[in-house]
C-alpha cells in the first residue's frame, strides 16, 4: 500500500513558528500577457499539510497563477516563494519537490500503464529498481495494478485520470498540484479519485488544486480562494464561507408573485432577484419558508441548505463565461 512519507504537522501558535510551516507565499503576485492582466496582485499563503483550493469562473486567473507556482510560467511582478526559495532563484530545486496534474491526461500512448511511471521518473534521476518499486507502489495505491500492462489508450477516463494523479506522486513530492482533476469524470470516478486524494491529504502531503465542482471543493478543501478577472474575492474555509456570504438557508421561489414580492421587500429580506426565479437568503429559513410557502407561493417554493455553489455565484455572478 502507498504511503506518503510526509506527516500531518499540528499548526504552531507562534509567528516564527507559523511561518516556516507556509509551502508556498504569494504576495502582490501579478502576471500580464501584454496589456491582459491575468493575476493581478494576488497575496495568499499554503500552511503545510493542508489541501488549498482555487476556484473561479474560466478566465479568472486560477491556472495562470498554479503555472507561475510550479515553474511553467515566470511571474510579472511581486514575490513567491515555495518552500521558503524565491522561484526566480531556486526553481529546480523546487520542481524537485513538486508533483503536478494539469487538466490534460498528456499520458505516452504508445506505452503500458507501469511504463508511463517508470519512464517519467527518470526526469528526477529516480534509480530504474526504485522506479519500478514505487510505480507498483502507486498503481497499487490508485486502484491500477490489475492493469498495469495495458496501454494508457485502453483506460476509462477515470483511470487516466488517477494515473495522471499517480504520475505526480513518483518523485514522492512535498507539494501535489492539481488542476481540475476530475473534470469530465462521471460521478464514480469523481469519488474514486477523492478518496485518494483524501487518503494523501489524510498522510500530510500538502495539496493546491484548482476545480470548477463546489462539491469537491467543499470536501477535499481545508481553505480556498476564489477569484475572479485575476483577484481573490475571498478567503477562507467553505463553512466559514457559506456562513458569512449566504447564512445556513436558501429559499428558492419560482414565478414569484407580486405579493411574495412586497413582503420580500418589507422583511428587508437579502435575495437576488434572477429572471424567473427569487434566491432568499436566510440564517433561520423554516420559519419564513414556511410563512412564504403558506401565504404567498403553496407551489415551487423550495427550502435547503446553502452551499459553496451559493457563494460561488453570489460573488462572481451568474452570467455564462465563455
Amino acid at each position: 500500500m502507498f504511503r506518503s512519507s510526509h506527516k500531518a504537522m499540528r499548526v504552531k501558535t507562534t509567528d516564527q513558528e507559523e511561518e516556516r510551516e507556509h509551502v508556498i507565499e504569494a504576495e502582490g503576485l501579478r502576471k500580464t500577457f501584454g496589456d491582459f492582466v491575468a493575476v493581478d496582485d494576488v497575496s495568499f499563503k499554503v500552511r503545510q499539510g493542508e489541501c488549498f483550493g482555487i476556484l473561479g469562473p474560466n478566465g479568472a486567473g486560477k491556472t495562470s497563477m498554479i503555472r507561475m507556482i510550479y515553474g511553467f510560467s515566470p511571474i510579472t511582478g511581486g514575490s513567491l516563494r515555495v518552500f521558503g526559495i524565491d522561484v526566480s532563484r531556486g526553481l529546480r530545486k523546487i520542481k524537485s519537490r513538486v508533483g503536478v496534474c494539469q487538466q490534460e491526461n498528456n499520458l505516452d500512448p504508445d506505452l503500458d500503464v507501469l511504463k508511463n511511471l517508470e519512464v517519467y521518473a527518470r526526469y528526477f534521476d529516480i534509480p530504474r529498481k526504485e522506479a519500478h518499486n514505487r510505480a507498483e507502489e502507486l498503481l497499487e495505491f490508485i486502484g491500477l495494478d490489475h492493469r498495469k500492462k495495458a496501454r494508457s489508450t485502453e483506460l476509462s477516463g477515470g483511470m487516466m485520470r488517477r494515473l495522471v494523479i499517480a504520475r505526480a506522486l513518483i518523485n514522492s513530492p512535498d507539494l501535489v498540484i492539481l488542476d481540475e482533476p476530475t473534470t469530465g469524470l462521471d460521478p464514480q470516478s469523481r469519488h474514486q479519485v477523492w478518496d485518494r486524494l483524501e487518503k494523501l491529504r489524510s498522510q500530510g502531503l500538502s495539496i493546491l488544486m484548482t476545480t470548477h465542482y463546489m462539491d469537491e471543493a467543499s470536501r477535499l478543501c481545508d481553505r480556498l480562494i476564489i477569484m475572479d478577472h485575476g483577484r481573490i474575492l475571498v478567503l477562507g474555509e467553505p463553512i466559514d464561507l457559506i456562513r458569512k456570504y449566504v447564512g445556513q438557508n436558501i429559499i428558492e421561489v419560482a414565478e414569484p408573485s407580486k405579493e411574495l414580492r412586497a413582503y420580500i421587500q418589507s422583511e428587508g429580506l437579502e435575495y437576488e432577484d434572477v429572471g424567473p426565479r427569487l434566491i432568499i437568503y436566510s440564517e433561520d429559513g423554516e420559519d419564513l419558508f414556511h410563512e412564504m410557502s403558506n401565504n404567498y407561493c403553496r407551489e415551487g417554493c423550495t427550502l435547503r441548505m446553502a452551499t459553496l455553489e451559493d457563494v460561488f455565484l453570489k460573488l462572481t455572478g451568474r452570467d455564462l463565461r465563455e
